[in-house]
């Protein structure tokens, strides 16, 4: 969803006052309204202006904007409700602007000019969906909408069902059952098709798109489709090498051998063991970082023991 910044758009700050952006507005309308200023740039900067206006104007969609910022704002308001009880046609009455693609003219005088005629806002046209007279609102399409959705470590390397009630910006709840693929890591996304926000014009609604955020997991740290697992020996199994024994997610236990000399943090990979692949085969691996324990004390004789090792130069 593209990101708007309605203050860079205006060129005003963030902290302007109802009349700086009244007359910030002023100012582009007369600059780029297509009746002063021909070519489809100063329309669709036109454009552009009039949705920021729109916006800004109003306190309460202001601080829908501020508060959720250009995304969260383009979830809960429709190009219809952004428009809605704007004052756009007022100011631009004043400067005795009409018809053209961007207004649809309600009424004229009597000799049919444009002298006294009214016009009001057309949102249609502002949806990139006007010329020539011919409005196709109904190819307009609904918003998609993004879900969240948390996720075990378990249930992305084997996949789940989950049956969701989603809030829909809306204002109403929808139900359904969605079945998670195996290997959907975080930041993956699952479309279903038609699910997302209705169109305010007829179209065909929006996607719903469902995110997968991944719970963390006290045993295994993930990057990726890669797993890491911290395992520890003591010193002498470090030295001389040693079998461990490594879980999985499957629930399998697989041996590892440690090789004489392994150093601490040392990082040994079982390929093929961690998350799989969400289209297509394979998996990613999994690590196991070895961490070598040091006594905190050690007994008399232990001490003397370390100290005859040390005069063999070890």
């Amino acid at each position: 969803m593209a990101q708007k910044d309605y203050y860079k758009t205006l060129g005003i700050s963030k902290d302007a006052s109802q009349d700086d952006i009244k007359k910030a507005y002023r100012k582009l309308a007369m600059k780029h309204h297509p009746d002063h200023a021909k070519g489809k740039a100063n329309e669709d900067k036109f454009k552009e202006i009039s949705e920021a206006y729109a916006v800004l104007s109003d306190p309460e969609k202001k601080q829908q904007y501020d508060t959720f910022g250009s995304e969260g704002f383009q979830q809960r308001f429709s190009q219809e409700d952004i428009f809605r009880g704007s004052n756009i046609e007022d100011i631009l009455r004043e400067f005795g602007f009409g018809g053209g693609s961007i207004f649809t003219n309600f009424s004229r005088g009597k000799k049919g000019g444009t002298r006294g005629a009214r016009f009001s806002f057309d949102p249609e046209s502002m949806f990139g969906f006007g010329g020539g007279g011919q409005h196709q609102t109904a190819q307009m399409k609904g918003t998609d909408v993004e879900y969240e959705l948390p996720l075990t470590l378990h249930e992305i390397v084997a996949g789940t069902s989950k049956t969701l009630t989603l809030q829909m910006p809306s204002g109403s709840s929808d139900t359904l059952t969605v079945q998670i693929p195996k290997g959907m890591i975080a930041g993956k996304k699952l479309r279903i098709a038609g699910r997302g926000q209705s169109s305010p014009y007829g179209g065909t609604p929006g996607d719903l798109y469902i995110k997968s955020k991944m719970i963390h997991d006290p045993v295994f740290k993930v990057e990726n489709h890669d797993l890491t697992i911290n395992r520890s020996i003591k010193l002498t199994e470090a030295l001389l090498g040693t079998q461990i024994s490594v879980p999985t997610l499957d629930g399998k236990q697989l041996s590892l051998k440690i090789p004489p000399g392994t150093k601490h943090k040392n990082k040994m990979r079982l390929a093929g063991h961690g998350i799989p692949h969400m289209k297509g085969g394979g998996a990613g691996d999994l690590f196991v970082e070895v961490l070598v324990q040091m006594p905190a004390r050690l007994s008399d004789k232990q001490k003397q023991l370390i100290e005859k090792l040390a005069e063999t130069g070890i």
